[in-house]
């Protein structure tokens, strides 16, 4: 149509604009509704992502840590091995007043009154030589026997669990799993976090160096696989003990997985 001045206004071209807007919408819309359902799709896939209900702790795991495992030492060969004499605290942390109350260590008043395990509490069982067997209890508690001095830990996930009850040997142990970033698609990486109180005073070597009741020992677990395909579980442990220390005290125990029950030696409580 002719408009004043002589301009011209095509209709057409406007029409195949809009007949062109309206058919990228056409693609559009199922574009992006596919791509707003495949992945809800991959996440029901990996259960939980996708509205699904939460997984335990158990189906959760980003490392199988169940099965057998016997000690790797090599560190602190020397004071593991064997039982150092009175008085030897060497690598150890302990302040004055630790060392003093070590000083005073009486195996025989010790096996006299019953206190057999005291170095066989959470704050270093997983330090003396022997064997590991790992299950879980249930899929919110995964449980840690060693057949050095028959003793059996029990790690709960979910509500932190506060010191109750009566101090024992093991105390109370809150777990965790943490969770490493990664790729969508791979495997789920991380490792096992534990915090242990409630303890009963014991010894973080069985030559009486002591950790008093005000102990708090956090634990992580992690697996490594070896060139030659052995799995070793490596626990690294810090021990807090504001009576009897100077500063936490770090160690590092590996494990072998073994593939069955040979070897396995259930043996009480000694204090030598």
């Amino acid at each position: 149509m002719d408009l004043p001045g002589g301009r011209v206004t095509v209709r057409r071209s406007t029409s195949k604009q809009e007949h062109k807007k309206h058919k990228k919408h056409k693609i559009l819309v199922p574009l992006v509704l596919f791509v707003f359902l495949v992945p809800g799709l991959v996440f029901g896939q990996r259960g939980g992502r996708g509205g699904g209900p939460p997984q335990s702790p158990r189906q959760a795991a980003p490392l199988d840590l169940t099965g057998y495992w016997v000690s790797m030492v090599s560190e602190d060969w020397k004071f593991r091995m064997v039982t150092p004499r009175k008085g030897i605290y060497e690598t150890l942390t302990l302040n004055a007043e630790g060392r003093r109350v070590g000083d005073t260590w009486d195996p025989d008043k010790d096996e006299a009154a019953g206190e057999q395990c005291r170095a066989y509490g959470a704050a270093n069982i997983m330090r003396l030589p022997g064997r590991l067997h790992i299950t879980w209890e249930n899929d919110t508690t995964l449980r840690i026997d060693t057949d050095a001095g028959t003793q059996t830990r029990l790690f709960q996930f979910g509500a932190a669990q506060g010191p109750t009850g009566v101090p024992t040997w093991q105390g109370v142990s809150s777990a965790q799993w943490e969770f490493a970033a990664g790729a969508r698609g791979q495997a789920r990486m991380g490792d096992l976090k534990v915090v242990t109180t409630n303890l009963k005073p014991g010894y973080v070597r069985k030559n009486g160096a002591p950790y008093s009741a005000k102990t708090t020992v956090t634990e992580y677990y992690d697996i490594n696989t070896m060139p030659n395909g052995d799995q070793v579980l490596t626990v690294t442990t810090k021990v807090d003990d504001p009576m009897y220390f100077t500063r936490p005290l770090m160690t590092s125990s590996d494990f072998k997985k073994l593939p069955n029950a040979n070897g396995w030696n259930p043996t009480p409580c000694s204090v030598r």
